[in-house]
C-alpha cells in the first residue's frame, strides 16, 4: 500500500504539472466560462475525460508502438491544428460580435454535447498530449498495472480526472462569477485573447505536425 501511495503522489504531482500549462483545453475553458459560467468546466472535462479513456484502453491493448510512429503524430498534429483554427476563429468572431449571450435552446446545446465536443477536440488535436499520455502516461501505467484495474481505473485515471476537472472548473468559475460586475469591453478583450491563443496554438501544432511527418 505505501508503494502504491508514493508511485500515486508522484503521478498526481506530474499530471498537476502538465494540467496547470497553458493550453487550448484551458482557453475553451476560459472562453466558454465566459459564456456559460461554471457548467463550461465540468462539460469540457468531460469531452477531455472521454478521449483519455480511448487512450486507457490503447495502453491497454497495446497499441503504443503504432501511435509513436512520426506519420501518425505528424497527420493528428496537422488536422488537430486545423480543427483547432477554426475554434479559435469562432471564438474571435463571438468577441468581436459581443455574442456572450446564448438564447434558451442554443445554451441547452451549448451546455451539452457542444462544448463535451469541444473538450474532445482540443484534446486529441494536441500531437504533444498523444506523445505525454505514450511516454510518460504509458510509463506510469505499467507501474499502476502492477496493482491491478481497481488502481489503474481509481488512482491513476480517475485521480488524473479530478485534477483536470478542479482547473478547468475554476477557470470557468472565475470568469463567469465576474460576468455581471466587470464591464462588457474586458470580457470581449478576455474572449479575443483565449480565441487568438488558441489559432496560436493551431499554427504551433501544424508546424510541429510537418515536423514530424518530414521526420518519417
Amino acid at each position: 500500500m505505501s508503494e502504491l501511495l508514493g508511485i500515486a503522489v508522484t503521478w498526481w504531482l506530474i499530471s498537476l504539472s502538465g494540467v496547470l500549462m497553458p493550453g487550448p483545453v484551458s482557453a475553451i475553458a476560459i472562453s466558454e466560462g465566459v459564456r456559460r459560467g461554471l457548467a463550461a468546466g465540468p462539460l469540457i472535462t468531460a469531452g477531455h475525460a472521454a478521449a483519455e479513456i480511448v487512450m486507457l484502453g490503447v495502453l491497454a491493448i497495446g497499441f503504443t508502438q503504432v501511435l509513436k510512429q512520426p506519420s501518425v503524430v505528424g497527420t493528428i498534429g496537422v488536422l488537430g491544428g486545423l480543427v483547432l483554427l477554426w475554434m479559435g476563429w469562432r471564438i474571435v468572431s463571438t468577441a468581436r460580435h459581443n455574442a456572450f449571450e446564448l438564447a434558451p435552446g442554443e445554451a441547452r446545446l451549448r451546455s451539452g454535447l457542444s462544448l463535451v465536443r469541444a473538450g474532445v477536440l482540443t484534446t486529441v488535436g494536441n500531437p504533444y498530449w498523444l506523445l505525454w499520455w505514450l511516454t510518460v502516461g504509458a510509463s506510469y501505467f505499467v507501474l499502476f498495472s502492477r496493482f491491478g484495474w481497481v488502481a489503474l481505473v481509481a488512482v491513476f485515471y480517475a485521480g488524473h480526472t479530478m485534477l483536470d476537472l478542479a482547473w478547468n472548473s475554476f477557470l470557468a468559475l472565475v470568469v463567469g462569477s465576474g460576468r455581471r460586475r466587470i464591464p462588457p469591453g474586458v470580457y470581449r478583450a478576455v474572449l479575443g485573447a483565449c480565441g487568438v491563443f488558441v489559432m496560436a496554438m493551431s499554427a504551433y501544432f501544424v508546424l510541429s505536425g510537418i515536423r514530424f511527418l518530414r521526420a518519417r
